[in-house]
């Protein structure tokens, strides 16, 4: 199977992207040990496969993964690459997370050290990691405004957040997007956040597509996964089963079944971009070709049948951290 990128725009407001953009969290130890000159030719090989949508975060791998990127683009002309960035979260020496902070300050500093670590004079779409309970999420919007004015920031993005906060947020400053777990397993933002982000034009970067492998996966579980509850014994037996019905499906389009999970997400609408992650450089070949499938109303109609909105077992996060999703409540 042989495909090309496509291009999406995010929002009514936003850049213009490569589909499916690159998800880099796992190139830092997110999901198991990483081979640093391995990353760099995996984001160099979705770049020159004519990629240009990175997404990353300041505290991924506790900045690691903003200064591999930042190695891998060296030399590579800055207009060549569209640079998504989290921020906010709060890491100890030991990785753990010890909270959040999105005041207007601390984002300011936050902001200087990745365009440091990152060796660009800008970031193209900046966005909190999660709601900061102690910060109205007007300051927080505002403040990033104000870097969009300066030059610092091209576009302001959101992670995580429900209906309420996204139009309290688009009321400040345009919103390019909302970044949101979104997948075959997990489509609670059908009911409220989708159409809130759909009414005020406002785009979708879908993570976890693949649902942190337990679609198509390797079936390795290493890193952060053995805590998730997805994964937990008496839930992942039954995820797997309910994966396992849509092998057919994946055959009958000479597909994966991870390619498949990412056109069925692409399929959602033109708002909508996959982001999916890879270790490896010739994951982002596969990757691409997901383009290639090609799914019909009945086809997608199939998909419902076969794995029902609700039947996924287990919450996506550990129950700390699912606390912290403004986007649950």
């Amino acid at each position: 199977m042989t495909a090309q990128l496509t291009t999406r725009r995010l929002g009514a407001t936003g850049p213009s992207v490569s589909s499916p953009g690159l998800g880099c969290m796992g190139l830092s130890g997110a999901y198991g040990q990483t081979d640093d000159d391995q990353s760099v030719r995996l984001i160099h090989s979705y770049l020159d496969a004519g990629g240009n949508f990175l997404d990353t975060g300041d505290f991924y791998g506790s900045g690691h993964n903003e200064a591999l990127i930042g190695r891998a683009l060296g030399g590579r002309s800055r207009e060549e690459v569209v640079l998504s960035v989290k921020f906010g979260a709060l890491r100890g020496p030991g990785g753990a997370s010890v909270g959040f902070d999105a005041r207007p300050a601390a984002m300011q500093n936050f902001l200087t050290y990745s365009l440091q670590r990152l060796g660009v004079d800008h970031v193209d779409v900046y966005r909190p990691a999660r709601l900061d309970p102690d910060v109205p999420i007007e300051d927080t919007i505002g403040a990033i405004a104000e870097m969009v004015e300066k030059g610092y920031v091209r576009h302001i993005g959101l992670s995580e957040v429900g209906a309420e906060t996204i139009r309290r947020a688009a009321a400040v400053a345009p919103i390019s997007d909302l970044q949101i777990e979104y997948s075959l397993l997990t489509r609670t933002i059908e009911d409220e956040i989708l159409p809130a982000c759909r009414e005020l034009g406002i785009g979708i970067t879908a993570y976890s597509v693949l649902s942190r492998g337990l679609i198509g996966g390797s079936g390795a579980r290493e890193g952060a996964l053995p805590m998730m509850p997805r994964f937990q014994e008496g839930n992942l037996e039954h995820n797997e089963a309910l994966v396992a019905r849509v092998r057919e499906i994946a055959a009958e389009k000479g597909a994966t079944v991870a390619q498949l999970a990412i056109a069925w997400v692409a399929a959602q609408g033109e708002d909508v971009l996959p982001v999916i992650g890879a270790r490896r450089p010739e994951q982002i070949e596969s990757m691409i070709a997901s383009n290639a499938v090609s799914l019909d109303a009945g086809d997608l109609a199939r998909l419902d049948d076969l794995v029902p909105r609700d039947a996924v077992r287990g919450d996506r996060y550990p129950t700390p951290l699912m606390a912290d999703l403004d986007s649950e409540r």
